[in-house]
């Protein structure tokens, strides 16, 4: 019982704290009611934490959308992370695009230009989709990670105390409110108790009774001067304490935003990282398919007819480097075709690496030159090739004849 009478009584001065706060802010709201104004410093302080809050939301928000555009995956990994799991591992775009290109260049024939160059292009993107996978952990471990504590830490209890802050600030109004009506009532009280009452009939009697009773009234607020006083200190008391609280938390955004700088030069530096692999990636690709040849056979065996300069020095295949708008279609030369009419062998140099598919082919190395003759009977796209004892089929889009 007694229990239940404490929690009622709470009960009620929590409802009265509520109201009076309630009254207050409305009073202030509607200019009929004084509002304690924070210090200068620590307003600005409020003004920082409430800026630096809205920013580092932005931020944090399209750092997220950059790193992972899918907006379907974000609310994926979202829910795993709010359920404490961890989200399965998915194959990215880079990836999944290397894994169809070396499917293709599989399907079409690694001793084909056209399949070797899919396989090629299909390792490297699975090389940057790995790099991309890398960037996104480190990013998000050096990042974002502490961006949103922050978020949801640091400025949470911010927020809490700033909340608290102002209630005390409300209460303390509320008090110095209560102190005014109370002076004023004692102010009214003393002018009445001086007023001297003549006469006896009816009428000043009645008034005397009333102006009794209006004193009795007052000096009931009169009364109220002194616990008013006390209850002004106590809130005063409270109001400055968590203001010191408030305002040595917001001191923190400053050590907040070093945090974040030493972070961000974290993130700028694990773009570089993956920017710069990207590039060697892609420089590397590109220097393995500059040795094709910008013209090579169809797959399906079919010759393309391509004209050749008769100022040429020598007999190439195709071009030594590959520009970005070439195709990927060769014409034999003549003379190799003259080649492979007679039975005489000739010198060739060797343009990109080949890597034999069967024993009955010749691996081969870029830049390295050997003797290449024809055998009857053989596909039109190969030569048989001798490099000392080891001899094999090569394909003829491979090789530079030399004069």
């Amino acid at each position: 019982m007694n229990i239940m009478d404490f929690n009622v009584k709470k009960l009620a001065a929590d409802a009265g704290t509520f109201l009076s706060r309630a009254v207050q802010f409305t009073e202030e709201k509607l200019g009929q009611a004084e509002k304690t104004e924070l210090d200068a410093h620590l307003e600005n302080l409020l003004s920082k934490a409430e800026c630096t809050k809205i920013w580092t939301e932005k931020i944090m928000k399209q750092t997220e959308v950059l790193l992972q555009p899918n907006p379907n995956a974000r609310i994926e990994e979202f829910v795993y992370e709010k359920l404490d799991r961890k989200a399965p591992s998915r194959i990215n775009n880079p990836e999944l695009l290397g894994q169809y290109m070396i499917d293709a260049g599989t399907e079409f024939g690694p001793g084909t230009a056209y399949g070797n160059a899919l396989i090629k292009c299909g390792e490297t993107q699975k090389r940057i989709g790995t790099a991309d996978r890398e960037l996104i952990q480190t990013s998000a471990l050096n990042f974002l990670t502490p961006l949103r504590n922050f978020i949801e830490g640091d400025y949470k209890t911010i927020a809490k105390e700033r909340k608290l802050l102002q209630n005390k600030r409300l209460d303390l109004d509320a008090a110095k409110t209560r102190l005014k009506k109370a002076k004023t009532a004692e102010t009214r009280a003393s002018q009445l108790n001086a007023t001297r009452l003549e006469g006896d009939n009816i009428m000043v009697n009645f008034s005397h009774m009333l102006n009794f009773l209006h004193v009795k009234w007052l000096k009931i607020w009169a009364e109220e001067v002194t616990k008013s006083e006390q209850e002004l200190r106590i809130t005063q008391s409270e109001f400055d304490r968590q203001a010191e609280i408030t305002r040595l938390l917001l001191e923190g955004i400053s050590s907040t935003h070093a945090h974040h700088l030493r972070c961000l030069n974290d993130f700028v530096e694990a773009q570089m990282t993956y920017y710069a692999q990207c590039y060697q990636y892609m420089l590397d690709l590109q220097k393995q398919l500059g040795s094709f040849p910008s013209n090579y056979h169809c797959n399906n065996n079919q010759t393309s007819v391509a004209p050749i300069s008769s100022a040429a020095s020598s007999n190439v295949i195709g071009s030594s480097s590959l520009t970005p708008t070439s195709g990927l279609v060769i014409t034999t030369p003549s003379n190799l075709i003259d080649l492979k009419e007679c039975s005489g062998s000739r010198k060739a140099r060797v343009l990109y690496d080949y890597d034999a598919a069967n024993s009955s082919e010749l691996s081969l190395l870029a830049d390295e030159v050997i003797t290449v003759f024809s055998v009857i009977g053989m596909d039109s796209d190969w030569l048989m090739g001798e490099r000392g004892n080891q001899k094999g089929r090569v394909p003829i889009t491979y090789l530079e004849l030399l004069n």
